[in-house]
């Protein structure tokens, strides 16, 4: 179904994913033939969210008589950084050419990984041993992506309308254009709206720039629709006519073939002498390339991801069941569910899958002193759980151990953060021998003064080599009582590279996260703005699913608080000039040519 017009918002329109190009090689597998050695295949399953059902994605060739086979036929995904996507290799001996999988005479294993997991790997290289059969020893299956390079392409362009029709009664039309891209089922999907120009039959629109993947998903040569509208204030605009061309088209630039008949159907069915509803002409087109996340990713940029749980009186008693943070051995909390959700997603793009998991707002033994950053692993020097399941043991830990206090202070954990961040650049100062001015006090002082200095400002070159992007995860149950000093901290870390999700849990209304949420109104703080949008707040509530699906509401949260995180991550980057560092390519890496 084609998106109408009023509902399209350019901002939140979800542009195709890149497409992921994977190549798979498999070492040292079984030889089940008696005569000759085996002749793999490998089959790709893909799984369902929410369903949890497997569906076969594609095959590659069938290599006679090799236990090392590089297979030439790949696998081409579309790659969703907001989303778990599960995959499934199974390895097969073929006996018979049939495509009936129950006919292949063998099977040789079998291996689960995400698509995440493979992109976050080294050089886009991920080996992971083949399983599936007790007490033997299956080899390997070797995958290494790659990005389209079609995938990074960004084109500008302006157009401009001649002799359009009048549809206002008292004046001019107000015309502005909607793109759409043909899609392969028929349907047309819109993918930009051009400004609106008041009262004019001859508008110039400005110049837009639009991903050519939203433009043409990758095919030069697919229709892209354009539709002619004069704007009308209630929303109810006035279609003039429209026309059809193609990204091929449009890349020859400005010429006599791209200047369009703008038609309307129902006025040429009803007048004879009808020529057209006027024209639009191209007035100018180029392409540029551009950095992608991906990018980054295989030039071995981590994210680190840090996690800041809401440890206050007002989410109810741990011990029962109408608390926020109830443990019920038969289902997760909504706080194990938002960090799940977030967290097994992330973890595929940091190497060391160390966590620095903290809380806030809690009383804690010996003393009752009230802390709003004290880390969930009990040591203040090494705050670090181990993986995703390690910060949700320590979370439990912590719920039997602490007294839930309050109030709701955010502004200590995102300083904190901005600390952690400090610590790693100081790390990686004294790795390679290069000492910001910015650290020098510190690395001088060394971690016992980590407290002391968490005033010391990072200048524009002193900010990042771009090895690191932090995202900071946190959930809460109510209202922040800090406000001031936490849209202080927010502008404070829109100059580091680092975003913040804050996930909403319980019924509570959530208005003051909005103001922190800057889609509309950038953050600011004595008279300064935040240099960028990096804080990303949802309510859990507006996720769940009704029947009770715990993972499609994990899905449904992920998907929409990591979105943006690709977009925070590039525009840092190219604020900074930082370009990605090179991937290795595949002939780059180690075994995957040593054997034929």
């Amino acid at each position: 179904m084609m998106a109408s017009i009023g509902e399209f918002d350019p901002l939140n329109n979800i542009v195709p994913a890149t497409k992921i190009e994977v190549t798979v090689s498999c070492r040292d597998l079984q030889d089940v033939d008696t005569f000759s050695k085996s002749d793999p295949v490998v089959v790709l399953y893909v799984q369902g969210i929410g369903t949890k059902e497997w569906r076969e994605f594609g095959r590659t060739e069938v290599i006679d008589n090799t236990l090392n086979p590089n297979f030439v036929r790949k696998f081409f995904l579309d790659f969703f950084f907001e989303e778990k996507q599960n995959l499934r290799f199974d390895v097969y001996n073929v006996d018979s050419r049939s495509s009936n999988i129950s006919k292949f005479k063998d099977f040789l294993g079998q291996t689960f990984c995400t698509l995440g997991e493979i992109i976050g790997s080294a050089g886009g290289r991920l080996e992971k041993s083949l399983s599936g059969i007790p007490g033997k020893k299956l080899g390997s299956i070797i995958f290494v992506a790659e990005e389209l390079s079609n995938c990074r392409d960004i084109a500008t362009m302006q157009l401009c309308a001649n002799k359009l029709d009048k549809k206002d009664f008292f004046g001019k039309s107000d015309p502005f254009l909607v793109f759409y891209r043909s899609n392969e089922d028929g349907t047309f999907t819109i993918c930009h709206k051009t400004e609106v120009v008041k009262n004019t039959l001859n508008p110039v629109w400005q110049p837009f720039t639009i991903p050519v993947r939203a433009l043409c998903n990758g095919d030069y040569d697919r229709t892209v629709k354009v539709d002619v509208y004069d704007w009308d204030r209630d929303g109810s605009h006035d279609f003039i006519g429209e026309f059809t061309t193609s990204y091929r088209d449009f890349s020859r630039g400005q010429n006599q073939f791209n200047v369009y008949e703008v038609l309307n159907p129902k006025k040429k069915g009803k007048k004879k002498k009808y020529i057209n509803s006027g024209t639009v002409t191209l007035l100018s087109f180029k392409v540029e390339s551009e950095y992608t996340f991906v990018d980054f990713i295989r030039g071995g940029t981590q994210l680190n991801f840090t996690v800041a749980i809401d440890f206050t009186a007002s989410n109810g008693d741990p011990s029962q069941p109408t608390s926020l943070h109830y443990i019920n051995p038969y289902q997760m909390n909504a706080y194990a569910m938002a960090l799940k959700a977030v967290g097994e997603i992330i973890q595929d793009y940091d190497s060391d899958k160390l966590f620095p998991a903290y809380g806030f707002g809690a009383k804690l033994p010996p003393d009752g002193k009230i802390s709003h950053a004290f880390p969930l692993s009990g040591d203040y020097d090494n705050p670090n759980c181990v993986g995703i399941d390690g910060v949700l043991e320590a979370y439990f830990r912590s719920l039997r151990t602490v007294q839930l206090y309050g109030p709701t202070n955010f502004s200590p954990v995102i300083s904190q953060v901005a600390r952690l961040y400090r610590v790693t650049l100081r790390d990686f100062s004294r790795a390679t021998g290069h000492f910001p001015s910015a650290l020098a006090a510190v690395n001088a002082g060394g971690a016992g003064e980590r407290h002391s200095r968490e005033d010391i400002q990072l200048s524009a070159q002193d900010v990042t080599d771009g090895s690191q992007y932090f995202v900071l995860l946190i959930i809460t149950d109510g209202v922040i009582s800090d406000m001031v000093q936490t849209k202080e901290a927010v502008v404070n870390a829109a100059a580091l590279p680092m975003s913040i999700i804050i996930v909403g849990v319980g019924p509570a209304e959530f208005d003051a996260m909005e103001e922190l949420d800057g889609d509309e109104i950038r953050v600011s703080s004595r008279g300064r703005f935040a240099e960028r949008d990096i804080v990303q707040f949802v309510p859990f509530r507006d996720y769940m699913d009704r029947s009770g699906n715990q993972v499609l509401s994990m899905a449904r949260l992920a998907k929409d608080v990591l979105a943006e995180i690709p977009e925070q991550l590039l525009g840092f980057m190219k604020s900074r000039g930082i370009e990605p560092r090179p991937a290795l390519s595949p002939s780059d890496l180690p075994e995957l040519h040593r054997h034929i």
